[in-house]
């Protein structure tokens, strides 16, 4: 059966690879990044990522799913921040090279990438207009 209800949703494939480049650019730059499946909904749905900076799911019906609920909890926990890539500046005043602190944080956050895209969850709780919907994820490729 196919509807404009995500309620019929029972299931949704999702690239890790899109989860994993969603959460990151949420957390690298302005904007947003989703996991989006569009109507008609069925039992089945595709998600892929979408980003955005005005939020359309009123005007589109499109569903988003946050890449933070699909990515296993203690992998988010663990997202390097620029922050620890800062070095301790001494009392002399000196302090790294910004090409250096740069190339450690793109290394870290790759590691991580690397890590988060074997920690895909199982299920999902979606919101819909009718109440929670638990949705199973199948992780592509």
């Amino acid at each position: 059966m196919v509807e404009d209800d995500p309620s019929a949703i029972r299931s949704v494939a999702l690239s890790p690879e899109d989860a994993v480049d969603a959460y990151v650019y949420s957390r690298e730059n302005p904007g947003d990044a989703v996991l989006r499946a569009t109507p008609p909904f069925h039992g089945r749905m595709r998600a892929r990522i979408h980003v955005y900076q005005v939020d359309d799911t009123e005007l589109t019906g499109a569903v988003h799913i946050s890449p933070a609920d699909v990515i296993a909890d203690d992998v988010i926990a663990t997202y390097p921040d620029l922050e620890s890539h800062l070095p301790e500046v001494d009392e002399g005043g000196g302090s790294d090279d910004p090409d250096a602190i740069h190339k450690r944080h793109a290394k870290a956050v790759a590691d991580w990438q690397d890590r988060a895209r074997e920690a895909i969850v199982d299920s999902v709780t979606l919101e819909t207009d009718a109440g929670p919907v638990d949705v199973e994820i199948k992780a592509l490729g």
